[in-house]
């Protein structure tokens, strides 16, 4: 799912939110929200899917994550176009991306 689909859902945004805070459990998600367990997987399942959210799985939980490089690259992908800032910092992080690659060759 695309990353802006995902977003257009306000529990989603809800979600990222909190998760902004540090990673939380499923559970500990839930209770944050007046809705059932299995919706709340759902929507932990859409932003997993467009690559917003990492799982680990520690025992029987499963641990939530923001993905935070994930949400900067669909967000500066989106701005290119439209914002010279946005072009600027988006050419900065591929640069040291590639840095990163070649160091670690």
């Amino acid at each position: 799912m695309d990353a802006f689909k995902a977003l257009a859902s306000t529990p989603r945004r809800r979600i990222l939110n909190h998760l902004a805070g540090g990673p939380m459990t499923v559970g500990e998600i839930a209770a944050k929200f007046d809705m059932a367990m299995p919706s709340i997987s759902k929507h932990l399942s859409v932003l997993h899917e467009a690559g917003l959210v990492h799982q680990q799985k520690r025992g029987q939980h499963i641990i939530y994550s923001i993905a935070a490089d994930n949400l900067a690259n669909s967000l500066y992908s989106f701005l290119t176009p439209f914002c010279p800032e946005a072009r600027q910092i988006n050419a900065e992080r591929k640069k040291g991306r590639r840095q990163r690659k070649g160091d670690e060759s």
